[in-house]
């Protein structure tokens, strides 16, 4: 069963009909959630967790909803928030190691669930070296396609703010790909 966002709102807010209604959100919106974690976490194990912490605090903020957005981009404003504090948390945990053996390039090569080539290698490496901003506004516009007005909706933040670290982002990817030429 296959819902639109105002029918599913209606059944998360009445109480006899919640627990289906948030079955069916996690159904409706899972695959499209993991994708927004995966490209900002980069492990599929990492967006599996993150994913799971994303659902428990939507199913725990039900109640907090008022509909000023669409249920999509509250959820993904939840999703992003939640993958940037995975990172922070990781950061501080590990103080993220410099080793070759480390990088970006070969955790995704080593990750069973990645099935890109060099190319896409290279470019997710360039896009994990941005900082946090940057790789979230352009991983949400270059990847997901999303508006400048869903972007500053989900991050709470200026189009001009959000434009000027696209900007930023495409010109440093573009210069380490040069690295490679």
């Amino acid at each position: 069963m296959i819902l639109s966002d105002s029918e599913l709102v209606e059944m998360l807010r009445e109480p006899r009909t919640r627990r289906e209604g948030f079955a069916v959100l996690v159904k409706q919106y899972s695959e499209k959630l993991y994708w927004k974690v995966r490209r900002i976490v980069l492990s599929h194990e990492d967006a599996n967790d993150v994913l799971q912490n994303v659902f428990i605090k939507v199913w725990s903020n039900l109640q907090n909803f008022q509909g000023k957005s669409s249920l999509s981009t509250w959820l993904y404003r939840i999703a992003v928030n939640e993958s940037l504090d995975f990172l922070r948390k990781q950061k501080l945990a590990d103080k993220v190691s410099t080793d070759e053996d480390d990088s970006v390039a070969s955790r995704l090569m080593s990750d069973e669930y990645f099935d890109g080539d060099e190319v896409q290698t290279r470019l997710q490496e360039a896009v994990a070296r941005l900082p946090e901003v940057q790789r979230t506004v352009f991983n949400l516009k270059y990847f997901e396609e999303m508006k400048y007005s869903e972007i500053s909706q989900i991050l709470n933040t200026s189009e001009g703010a959000l434009k000027a670290s696209y900007h930023l982002a495409v010109k440093k990817i573009t210069e380490y790909l040069h690295l490679f030429d």
